[in-house]
């Protein structure tokens, strides 16, 4: 059976000319983050034919420890940061792993 671990899929789209902005922004959030209660995986992806959409790939304990780290400091400074640099708001979803 699977550990009952909590997956997040977060995607980021930036705007076509904020793309090296966008990815400093998400690229300071992976230290800090890896550091915080509750995370197993916290991973940065870029998309090799669209370079505007990055996507984190996250593993953690439980809802709470998510919770606790989207109200984090550096979680909260990043998103006042993406103001006129992303094409959407960041698109975060949660799963299950079935097997």
């Amino acid at each position: 059976m699977a550990q009952e671990y909590l997956r997040v899929v977060a995607r980021v789209a930036a705007l076509p000319d904020k793309v090296e902005e966008v990815k400093a922004i998400l690229s300071e959030l992976i230290e800090p983050t890896r550091q915080e209660t509750g995370c197993i995986q916290y991973e940065l992806l870029q998309n090799q034919n669209d370079p505007t959409d990055f996507t984190f790939v996250e593993t953690w304990t439980n809802k709470s420890s998510l919770y606790t780290h989207l109200a984090n400091s550096h979680i909260q400074a990043a998103i006042k940061k993406f103001e006129g640099l992303i094409a959407a708001e960041p698109d975060i979803r949660l799963y299950d792993q079935l097997f």
